[in-house]
């Protein structure tokens, strides 16, 4: 990379990160488990106990009791999906995909009891056909309609969540279908409170359900609408230079009004949409590879699909609309002094601008730089000179991986945390963040627990969806 497209490597602003605090994570968690016995005790004040003495009420009531719990945990899912900033510092990128596929599957199989067992409750109380009675139900009872298509809505969401159906989609048709979640759940509301007896059944499930679905539509408002609307007036990002780092990465920078106050840090991603000409409206994900400075900010993007190779052809002067900051590969998860990152390919993006940014002395940081071939390393020049400036211990690990290794087939057949020992000898003392391909990032977390680091200090964040 010529001189003339290098970001210098100067003063950079004190970026305060809120640190991430345990005790949210544990509120978060036990507010959701209390959220679910609470709706056990509305299901069992209804008199759901006393209604299982019959085939007919028992399907009944079990279905009322799935419908219950399934409405619960759509509405937590809706949570886990509306960006709010200290669920994000608690939970991180992973452990809340993690949760959100877990609880949104949860509540998609109780949905689908629920209406199985209601409509098997009924018609067998009426004596009717089954098929029959499901179509005595969607036509007949208030908010049934919407329900239904409430319900078709989340089906959408859930058959293009399975993972050989999402490979089979790009990711911002996978995102925009992903929205549909939204739809089904604002859908439901009306059958609820309009048929469901349990919804309305006394004043403190009223507040309940209410109250609960107040939280999630406000969440959701406030800060995947309001807050990214009032941020982008704000700060009226635009591209100011766009620039080739090797035959399939490009980098862009960008400027706006008082990027100052964009609590933005380095390792973090924002989601961004180019208002370039048609396919603006879907957003790619991007990690900042540059620490922000208050007056500019820098994405790099390898060319791995349709969103990040039309980055290229963006042209100064063009309008960016951007959703975030987001993620916790930051400054704030780190509890000691000493730092080892590990990267390999674009994944050194968040981490470039990690040693850019966050605070060790000489020597306290080192860097392992996974490539195919010498040629792929990325930044050379400016990580030459942030390991001159700085003190970083700096391995470049060039060549073809070795198998079941994430290192060069040239360290075989030594171990991996044994030439992890040998390259950073004071590992012990070391928070590491790493960064790269899944199944990479799989070896090297592997790895380190080999070599003796406790999961706590060792900090990932995957971008794969």
């Amino acid at each position: 990379m010529s001189a003339t497209t290098t970001l210098p490597i100067g003063r950079r602003r004190h970026v305060h990160v809120a640190p991430v605090r345990a005790w949210w994570r544990a509120a978060a968690g036990l507010a959701a488990w209390l959220s679910l016995l609470f709706v056990v005790a509305l299901w069992v004040a209804g008199r759901g106990l006393q209604q299982l003495d019959g085939a007919a009420a028992a399907l009944t009531s079990i279905g009322r009791l799935t419908g219950l719990l399934a409405a619960d945990l759509l509405l937590v899912q809706v949570l886990l999906m509306a960006r709010i900033p200290w669920v994000e510092r608690s939970y991180g990128q992973d452990d809340l995909a993690r949760r959100h596929r877990v609880v949104g599957f949860t509540s998609f199989t109780l949905m689908l009891a629920h209406i199985g067992l209601i409509t098997l409750g009924y018609a067998a109380t009426d004596r009717s056909g089954l098929l029959g009675e499901a179509w005595d139900l969607v036509t007949t009872y208030p908010g049934m309609l919407l329900a239904t298509a409430g319900t078709a809505a989340l089906v959408l969401v859930a058959v293009t969540s399975v993972r050989a159906a999402r490979r089979r989609l790009r990711y911002e048709s996978w995102h925009l279908l992903h929205l549909y979640a939204y739809l089904g759940a604002g859908l439901a509301l009306p059958h609820q409170l309009w048929s469901g007896a349990d919804f309305t059944a006394s004043p403190v499930a009223t507040v309940f359900w209410w109250g609960a679905y107040a939280a999630a539509a406000g969440s959701v408002l406030v800060f995947r609408v309001g807050l990214p609307v009032w941020r982008n007036v704000h700060h009226r990002l635009r591209v100011t230079r766009v620039w080739r780092e090797s035959a399939d990465v490009v980098s862009l920078e960008l400027r706006g009004r008082h990027l100052d106050r964009l609590p933005a840090a380095a390792g973090q991603f924002f989601v961004w949409r180019f208002l370039d000409g048609p396919g603006w409206t879907r957003g790619n994900p991007f990690s900042l590879s540059a620490a922000p400075d208050g007056r500019r900010l820098r994405i790099t993007a390898k060319d791995l699909g349709e969103g990040s190779a039309r980055l290229a052809a963006v042209r100064p002067g063009t309008r960016v609309l951007f959703e975030g900051p987001y993620g916790r590969l930051t400054g704030s998860v780190r509890s000691g002094h000493k730092v080892t990152m590990i990267a390999s390919g674009i994944g050194i993006t968040p981490l470039r601008a990690l040693l850019e940014e966050l605070p060790y002395e000489r020597g306290d940081a080192v860097l392992l730089y996974r490539v195919s071939e010498p040629g792929e390393v990325l930044f050379r020049s400016e990580l030459d000179g942030l390991a001159a400036r700085r003190g970083i211990r700096l391995w470049y690990l060039p060549g073809p991986r070795a198998e079941g290794s994430w290192l060069p087939a040239g360290h075989a057949p030594v171990a991996d945390e044994v030439v992890l020992r040998h390259l950073v000898p004071d590992l012990d003392e070391h928070e590491v963040y790493v960064c790269g391909p899944d199944g990479w990032l799989d070896t090297v977390t592997a790895s380190l627990q080999r070599a003796g680091v406790p999961s706590a200090r060792v900090h990932s964040e995957r971008f794969g969806w």
